[in-house]
């Protein structure tokens, strides 16, 4: 048995149908730290990447693209952004299954490999002046290679999380995941800021716009020298154990046809956390400067503080999850969406600095309800025997069809209707699947993970 885990004898109290004769793994609390911030620490840079990506784009766009207009450059800036996002799946259906068949550990220090590697050689590709149209192709060839090594991060980290925390401490515990994408996600857009405010354009144009990329680097050798510290996780342990040889490799049917309720309700419970998720991050400050001729730094400071605030309340949220379970919180922001959608946009529509921070503040602290539930509630749908891969191959075709498509899909509806509250709608429309998938699902606050004895 691995040192991870200390037998602990089977207790009356805790009856499982899953688990038969399974006794109950008692874990590490120092280990069980270390895998939170190794985890949390990948997902902090992969917001990373994204924020500074998202903030930096007009500039990237004169670098990369210079021939063409300003809108044509930000286009294809952002077409490259999305290219990421059509690589995901495909990421999903590789990574997943490999990591339920040679374990999670592996796969998640091999994901911050390629991320970090992706990331930092956006900083030293030369510009579209020097070397021509191989600029852009470069800058593709780096997104894409992000895109596909980020289609195992999120389900690996949470199923890493969830796989190492006490039952009753998943919630908790699980919430650190998406701290660590806020505090990315501000360290990213908030460097930018500096940057803009400190350096002159010409600067920023010829050799500041490398410096967030190029910081990367560091970040990803810190990342992966503590993944490569962790032992595999108790739950991918035993099955080994049981299985006594290499695992037996999961067809990919098996991972879909077998699963398709969970995988259905994952698709739902994405789609609602990311639309609101994205809604949120990436559109809101163009919408404040674009449709409100808000002051960009202005916009992107607010959005920032709203973050901040949300970093402050996630852990108290994921023990509230612990508490009350993961189906109330989650309820409770589709329901939050629902009726204040409308309230908080209008709010925004102001224009006045506290009515954009009350309606922002508003919107951000119900998705908290989803940020502080999702990583230990996803993984607890599938059994540990597909749980990587199914929830990869979930996770990530809900966030390429649903929340990275968000601000495209709601600047076309303002754009072919001339309706301003279309993000209030948007975000009302994702609160109804969220709540029908809540409906389904099953509670697994306290509850050993399917497939799994009861940790504690």
């Amino acid at each position: 048995m691995s040192a991870a885990t200390v037998a602990a004898h089977h207790s009356s109290d805790h009856p499982s149908a899953h688990h038969g004769s399974a006794r109950p793994t008692a874990t590490d609390p120092a280990l069980v730290r270390r895998a939170v911030k190794a985890a949390a620490l990948g997902n902090a840079m992969e917001w990373f990447d994204f924020g500074v990506y998202s903030y930096i784009a007009v500039t990237l766009g004169k670098v990369f693209f210079p021939s063409g207009s300003p809108t044509a450059q930000l286009l294809s800036t952002f077409g490259a952004f999305a290219a990421a996002f059509l690589v995901r799946p495909l990421g999903g259906v590789v990574f997943g299954p490999l990591g339920d068949r040679v374990g999670r550990q592996k796969v998640l220090a091999l994901t911050m490999i390629m991320m970090a590697a992706g990331t930092f050689a956006i900083g030293l590709i030369p510009s579209y002046a020097t070397i021509g149209v191989w600029a852009p192709v470069l800058l593709l060839v780096a997104r894409l290679v992000q895109g596909f090594s980020t289609g195992g991060e999120y389900a690996g980290a949470s199923t890493f999380i969830a796989e190492y925390a006490p039952d009753k401490r998943r919630g908790f515990l699980g919430s650190w995941l998406e701290f660590g994408t806020l505090a990315g996600y501000i360290g990213g857009a908030g460097l930018v800021t500096l940057m803009t405010a400190l350096l002159s354009d010409g600067d920023l144009m010829s050799w500041g716009w490398r410096i967030p990329f190029l910081i990367a680097g560091p970040m990803g050798v810190i990342g992966l020298y503590l993944r490569m510290r962790l032992e595999e996780t108790p739950a991918f342990a035993a099955e080994l154990e049981k299985a006594e040889t290499a695992r037996p490799k999961v067809p990919l049917r098996e991972m879909v046809t077998g699963q398709w309720r969970a995988l259905l309700l994952c698709v739902g419970l994405v789609l609602v956390f990311n639309v609101t998720d994205y809604m949120l991050l990436s559109y809101m400050p163009s919408y404040l400067t674009s449709e409100l001729e808000y002051d960009e730094t202005h916009g992107l400071l607010v959005v920032l503080a709203v973050m901040a605030l949300m970093m402050v309340v996630q852990p108290f949220a994921g023990a509230l999850t612990d508490r009350v379970g993961r189906r109330p919180v989650i309820a409770a922001g589709c329901a939050g969406f629902l009726l204040l959608s409308v309230p908080a946009l209008l709010l925004i529509r102001q224009g006045s600095l506290v009515a954009v921070g009350l309606g922002l503040a508003a919107l951000g602290l119900l998705l908290v309800c989803f940020t502080a539930s999702m990583p230990s509630a996803l993984p607890a749908l599938f059994p540990t025997r597909v749980r990587y891969g199914s929830l990869s191959i979930g996770f990530n075709v809900s966030v390429s069809l649903f929340g990275g498509t968000t601000p495209l899909v709601v600047t076309a509806l303002i754009g072919a209707t001339g309706n301003m509250m279309m993000p209030a709608y948007y975000m009302m429309a994702a609160a109804v699947v969220g709540g029908a998938a809540v409906w389904y699902m099953t509670e697994s606050a306290g509850r050993p993970l399917p497939g799994s004895p009861p940790s504690r």
